[in-house]
């Protein structure tokens, strides 16, 4: 399908400009690629690979890829937290748990991630390394603090920028040939308050604003702009096999409008669960729909498909996310894995 080349401009400039992080649908998933003190806090190393392919079908329509890692250091007991894993021949999700769950002892935690968004001829790779510790407040409630140090690279493929005369000179980027890039420092950092079977937290990506010029003009350039995030969520008991768990993340970027993502995880004990999203407060809001499966107690599976509700949706639409988990040293040696989130 081909669509006029304002409209295709239009899509990426809604993308880059309503937010300067990448989208992600099953954040329920994976909170830890929006918040740095969630770092370290499962019982073993959590590794996330993610693929998100938005609008299949119109070339240079965004694509975003991640990995991340974080485990904990000093966690001396194999207490577990809504995140985690229970004990052995316990109902993963089963009321006793809860009625039984403790806090665990202070422990840190260490983790990195590498993210790649590619939009067009914009392409944008970030690499980061993440602390955190997590303390108790009290018998059943938890408070981490993390911290999350990196650089971000975009990068301009200039020989892709189609314009009526070639020989002009843009004046954003300069001479439109080969590829110019620019890499800035990144700082972030948030809070998590946890217990078995909710969580609230707050974080702070990009603290330090700047812009990554590719000419000397001031006035062109790509922002790196403070992106302050909200996540909350907490799960209900359908029965003893089945809970519920609806979340929400709150994006604010200014000059931005504020972005909403809600969510709502349907789940069998720990082998698979259904979901769907809604997001709103920008251009490209809609509905999602989500299932995932865990395959062992190492390995597990999600997936999900965006539908936009917008005025842009007849050029929007096929948007895929794919998220692929591994849990290294897994103490427990049950089928499945207890990750509820």
């Amino acid at each position: 399908m081909r669509i006029p080349y304002f409209l295709l401009m239009l899509l990426f400039t809604a993308t880059a400009a309503a937010q300067q992080k990448p989208i992600y649908t099953q954040y329920v998933l994976n909170n830890y690629i929006l918040n740095p003190a969630i770092t370290g806090i499962e019982n073993y190393t959590d590794v996330k690979i993610s693929h998100r392919q938005q609008w299949t079908g119109i070339d240079g329509a965004p694509v975003t890829t991640y990995i991340s890692v974080h485990g904990p250091i000093g966690k001396k007991d194999y207490k577990t937290t809504a995140t985690s894993f229970d004990v052995t021949g316990e109902n993963p999700r089963g009321r006793s748990y809860l009625d039984q769950y403790t806090a665990s002892e202070p422990h840190h935690g260490i983790g990195g991630m590498i993210v790649g968004d590619k939009t067009g001829y914009i392409t944008r790779w970030s690499g980061y390394v993440t602390y955190a510790y997590h303390k108790g407040l009290s018998a059943r409630t938890t408070l981490s603090a993390g911290f999350l140090a990196g650089v971000s690279s975009v990068s301009i493929d200039a020989s892709k920028v189609q314009t009526i005369d070639p020989n002009t000179i843009d004046p954003a980027i300069g001479i439109l040939n080969g590829t110019i890039s620019k890499v800035k420092p990144e700082l972030g950092a948030g809070i998590w308050l946890y217990g078995g079977d909710y969580y609230v937290g707050v974080s702070v990506l990009n603290i330090i604003p700047g812009k990554a010029n590719f000419v000397k003009d001031a006035r062109y350039g790509n922002d790196f702009l403070p992106h302050f995030i909200t996540t909350a969520g907490y799960k209900f008991f359908l029965s003893d096999d089945v809970s519920l768990l609806p979340s929400v993340m709150i994006q604010y970027v200014k000059p931005f409008p504020l972005q909403i993502y809600t969510n709502a995880k349907l789940q069998y004990q720990d082998r698979f669960w259904i979901g769907s999203g809604y997001r709103f407060g920008d251009q490209l809001g809609g509905f999602a729909a989500m299932a995932g499966v865990n395959i062992s107690n190492t390995f597990n599976i999600g997936y999900s498909y965006d539908v936009s509700t917008s005025s842009l949706r007849n050029y929007s639409r096929n948007t895929h996310e794919f998220i692929i988990g591994f849990l290294l040293n897994n103490k427990y040696g049950d089928f499945c894995p207890r990750n509820v989130w």
